[in-house]
């Protein structure tokens, strides 16, 4: 029988173990099951056993890494110490869920972003967004499909890590409206995830 892993047993990768540690103890008190850690992805994460990754986006790889969750529907947060406008555009068009800059993280912060990956939701660090745009339009201006405004205004919001209520409360449609345009935006990006439509979408500059 095939076991359900829950997107709140986390495994940590980070290579200092005082930040793992503290990691493990934030997210285990705020009811998070904490099932391993790892240093430079070594041991490799049992992600058989983990529904969420928080790894180093500066250590090993990125490719490592999403190789690694291949095929899974495994939330990611990937925390950056150095946040260079090409590194966080790779990560964001990768389908991260969340990034997390160790020069701001705090107990509620992590908390709290991982608690909106868990629950399939996208989150920025305030300021990211923009840069993301200005460098994608930089490195490209062909869009992935042809998406209505209306579904690239949903599109911002996710980015900007809102979930369908606020959304709908935002752009004043209904829930199931903002539902809707969501599963168009996934069918036209061939995306499986919203974290993974807001990368794509990234990537191309379309929002």
């Amino acid at each position: 029988m095939a076991v359900t892993v829950s997107p709140r047993h986390v495994w940590i990768d980070d290579p200092h173990a005082v930040i793992r540690r503290g990691m493990a103890v934030t997210l285990a008190a705020a009811g998070f099951t904490v099932v391993g850690e790892s240093d430079g992805l070594k041991p490799v994460p049992d992600l058989e056993r983990a529904g969420l990754l928080v790894f180093d986006a500066d250590g090993p790889g990125l490719a490592t890494v999403l190789r690694l969750v291949a095929g899974t529907e495994i939330g990611l947060v990937a925390t950056v110490r150095e946040p260079r406008d090409a590194h966080l555009h790779e990560i964001a068009r990768a389908g991260v869920g969340a990034i997390l800059f160790h020069e701001e993280l705090t107990p509620e912060l992590l908390v709290m972003v991982a608690r909106a990956v868990s629950q399939g939701r996208t989150t920025l660090p305030p300021g990211v967004l923009p840069r993301l745009l200005e460098h994608a339009s930089r490195s490209s201006a062909t869009a992935p499909g042809a998406l209505t405004e209306r579904e690239r205004d949903v599109l911002r919001l996710l980015a900007e890590g809102h979930d369908t209520r606020r959304i709908a409360l935002d752009l004043r449609y209904s829930e199931r409206t903002v539902k809707n345009v969501v599963h168009d935006v996934l069918t036209k990006l061939n995306c499986k995830t919203r974290a993974q439509a807001v990368g794509m979408a990234t990537r191309a500059g379309v929002i």
